[in-house]
């Protein structure tokens, strides 16, 4: 069964929520170690940053594999 475009887009969305916890929390445990002194609010806004940029990864991907799939 093919996916659609929008059920790609759906997929690639909730995946990259489910990251966007993973990834601030992550920052937060991490950063301190490495010397990084961030707020809330930063690890926030650039968790925000890297997930527009996974969304845009993971459709594209995603898009390119359906291509070579459907060929």
């Amino acid at each position: 069964m093919k996916q659609t475009r929008l059920m790609s887009l759906v997929e690639s969305v909730a995946n990259v929520i489910v990251g966007y916890g993973v990834a601030v929390v992550t920052q937060i445990l991490i950063f301190p170690i490495f010397g990084l002194q961030t707020t809330l609010a930063q690890n926030l806004k650039m968790g925000a940053v890297f997930t527009v940029v996974s969304i845009v990864r993971s459709y594209v991907l995603r898009r390119l594999f359906e291509a070579i799939r459907v060929r």
